[in-house]
């Protein structure tokens, strides 16, 4: 049998996998036995011992190559005189013993972070002792606390970066406005969310002659970014830091920056009024949305207004209104930058590039950090003309790097996979649209069939399926294009505040503005070609082109994790919100089909959980996966995603971040659906459907217990029994047991 080396993955059930380094064939299974001698994350060589009769590799451990160092995060408890932590990953499957001496000054209850001093083995549980006393499990924040360790966020900058921050200067100095164009009086202007407190973009437009015909009038746009890359130089422990954390993090009602607030909130964000360095994207966008020249050059700015969405959006929706007689200056520029907004979406639809409305949403939390609710976010036109603007200086970017054949990081979205094609191409021909993609498959495709479904009761359903078939962007030193956005080359070029590959694009535009190269050896960054220890890119020495893919996996790698430690603090939050609403019942729509059951999001709370696919009633369910349902083999009823449905919480678990539901059929739901499955499938089917009801109606009564005496041996005396025959009949079936199986 083959040997493999991979990384552990435990599973909170006990049993694990082998994910294998070189992603070849399927993840190694490892049975609880397995497991009892590794853990979690650990770097193990495997043999493969057997395959499953679905042709699934088992593994045995034969070697265990690296151990991760990284502190375990959980509960220290006191049980039966023994001191343990339960870890809070529960994909760990041990608990780990602490010897009453390593307790520290930690209490029982606590959060505690430790480190392993003995290792599982066969015979014995792990030994660790306790590092840090993170408190108490409802202290406010807790769960950031708990998540920054568990994924391995930096979250504290090194002394070193402490001390060269405190000595960075507060204003610019007269030495910094040397060889730069001085745009103060131009009247750019910054627009964020209400929430925002670094503004690293700042936007301008007017109206602009193009060539000698009338009929090409068009726009000068000016897009200035923070000059990032003025403040922190390779080597400098600054941008060591940032470069370990490769971007922010963003919790509910906390950020985890990549740079320091001196840079991030102050020196080099593009506050009003105040005069900052900027890295300006000048361009001239024809009528027709076409950019038809650019320029990049260092700059000093001046902020003219700090706008909100919402502001702009009110000003370009009434021009007349409250918040327009406040500015009423720089309404012709919020004017003139719709209407380049609006060429550039004319562009936009030319090339097909793909558009799906997604519903975004934003958690309020209360002083103690507990949800208070949480909101849509809604894209307004201002959200969209400022995405617009940015996509046109991340183009040129892209362009200016592409035209000089310098190395840089592109941000890369390739197209779906052969498989993800073929899945997609088979859900759309079962659905009977008519419409489908192609062996190679073009951005105009997707958009063409999303925009043709976009009034169809099961739209949400096809666009999620969309989106499932393409591939997740990443940062690469190879460039492929952006698919989704139809783009030949793309980069990020305006967040150099809180994403590292935007400052190694400012690097390398500035070294091309001075007729030089820009190499990333030369500097103490020393990223080199990817070598995975973990989760860890470990830097070894390379030639330039392996520096740029090193660093692109390391960027991709650490945006994932922020993604991760975000959606866990999320999850966490709504499972505690969710707690105090045991019992109760809500309106939702069906987010995702599985095998297994549904998951439904429910109204107004914008919270998902699970459906068993045991709640869904008492017949057998069978899971489609080119049509993506499940369907009820006697009554006929598919649930599909978007299909609405009531359901009733009956479970949190906030361990493991999961909510589980069940199904509710009662009064107006009993009819509706009743009337929906006589439209789809006919009387009988819906008369199947009303027995299923009588017989789940008669069971709640019996439950809550209803009495009743048989007399005389006439089962038809007896309540349940009573009902469930009425509804045989009323299915025109004979007496005896009901079908399907559950």
């Amino acid at each position: 049998m083959s040997e493999v080396e991979g990384t552990v993955q435990g599973h909170r059930d006990g049993h694990g996998f082998v994910v294998r380094d070189d992603r070849q064939l399927g993840d190694l299974y490892l049975s609880q036995q397995e497991m009892r001698a590794v853990l979690h994350r650990d770097r193990v060589k495997a043999r493969v011992i057997r395959y499953d009769r679905k042709g699934r590799p088992e593994g045995k451990v034969l070697e265990i190559l690296e151990r991760k160092k990284s502190p375990i995060i959980g509960r220290l408890l006191h049980e039966s005189g023994v001191w343990l932590v339960a870890p809070e990953d529960k994909r760990y499957g041990q608990d780990i013993l602490i010897p009453k001496n390593a307790i520290a000054n930690a209490t029982a209850g606590q959060v505690v972070a430790i480190e392993l001093t003995e290792p599982p083995s066969m015979y014995s549980q792990p030994v660790g002792r306790v590092t840090e006393v993170l408190g108490e499990i409802d202290d406010p924040g807790m769960e950031i606390e708990i998540a920054v360790r568990k994924y391995e966020v930096p979250h504290r900058f090194s002394p070193e970066t402490l001390a060269q921050a405190a000595g960075l200067p507060d204003k610019i100095r007269p030495v910094d406005r040397k060889n730069r164009i001085d745009l103060t009086d131009v009247a750019l202007v910054t627009i964020d969310g209400e929430d925002a407190r670094d503004f690293d973009d700042a936007v301008y437009c007017e109206p602009a002659k193009i060539g000698r015909v009338k009929t090409n009038n068009g726009f000068r746009l000016i897009v200035a970014i923070a000059d990032v890359s003025h403040y922190v130089k390779p080597g400098e422990p600054i941008d060591d830091d940032a470069y370990e954390r490769a971007t922010s993090v963003y919790f509910p009602r906390r950020v985890i920056p990549m740079l320091p607030e001196k840079l991030s909130n102050g020196l080099c964000s593009l506050n009003p009024n105040e005069d900052r360095l900027a890295m300006v994207c000048d361009m001239l966008i024809t009528s027709a949305g076409e950019i038809h020249a650019y320029q990049f050059y260092p700059s000093i700015i001046c902020s003219h207004a700090r706008f909100t969405y919402n502001e702009v959006a009110a000003i370009l929706a009434n021009t007349r209104g409250p918040e327009a007689a406040k500015r009423k200056e720089l309404i012709p520029d919020l004017l003139n930058l719709h209407e380049v907004y609006r060429a550039l979406l004319k562009e936009r639809a030319k090339r097909g590039a793909v558009d799906f409305e997604t519903t975004e949403t934003q958690i309020v939390c209360d002083e103690n950090g507990r949800i208070e609710k949480i909101v849509p976010r809604t894209r307004t036109e201002a959200h969209k003309l400022i995405e617009e603007a940015m996509l046109a200086a991340n183009v040129c970017s892209a362009d200016f790097i592409e035209r000089s054949k310098h190395p840089a990081l592109y941000r890369v979205h390739e197209g779906p996979t052969p498989e993800k094609r073929t899945l997609l191409q088979n859900y759309l021909k079962a659905l009977g649209l008519g419409l489908s993609i192609s062996d190679d498959p073009k951005p105009a495709e997707y958009q063409v069939i999303a925009a043709a479904v976009k009034d169809r009761p099961d739209a949400a359903q096809i666009h999620t399926m969309l989106l499932r078939s393409m591939q997740q962007a990443i940062y690469t030193g190879t460039n492929s294009g952006h698919f989704g956005l139809a783009y030949e080359a793309y980069t990020h070029f305006t967040s150099p505040i809180r994403r590292y590959p935007d400052l190694l694009v400012h690097r390398v535009i500035k070294a091309l503005l001075g007729g030089k190269r820009y190499h990333l050896a030369s500097g103490a960054i020393e990223v080199q070609p990817t070598v995975r220890k973990g989760s860890k890119v470990v830097r070894t020495p390379g030639n330039e082109g392996e520096l740029w893919e090193a660093a692109g996996v390391h960027c991709s790698v650490n945006e994932r994790r922020a993604d991760e430690a975000s959606r866990d603090v999320e999850a966490w939050l709504k499972c505690r919100y969710m707690r105090e609403h045991l019992g109760e019942e809500f309106g939702g729509a069906v987010s995702a089909v599985t095998s297994f059951g549904l998951f439904v999001q429910l109204d107004g709370l914008y919270v998902e959980g699970l459906v068993h696919i045991t709640e869904l009633g008492g017949e057998y369910y069978r899971f489609d996966e080119i049509r993506q349902e499940l369907r009820g083999e006697r009554s006929g009823i598919r649930y599909v995603v978007g299909s609405r449905v009531r359901v009733q919480v009956s479970r949190v678990d906030l361990d493991g971040r999961k909510i589980d539901f069940r199904m509710v059929r009662e009064g107006e739901d009993d009819a509706v659906t009743a009337r929906a499955r006589r439209d789809k499938f006919g009387d009988k089917a819906a008369a199947a459907g009303n027995e299923l009801s009588a017989i789940k109606a008669a069971d709640r009564a019996a439950k809550a217990g209803t009495k009743a005496k048989s007399r005389g041996g006439d089962k038809s005396a007896h309540p349940v029994r009573a009902a469930k025959s009425a509804a045989r009949k009323a299915s025109g079936r004979a007496p005896g047991k009901a079908t399907g199986r559950r």
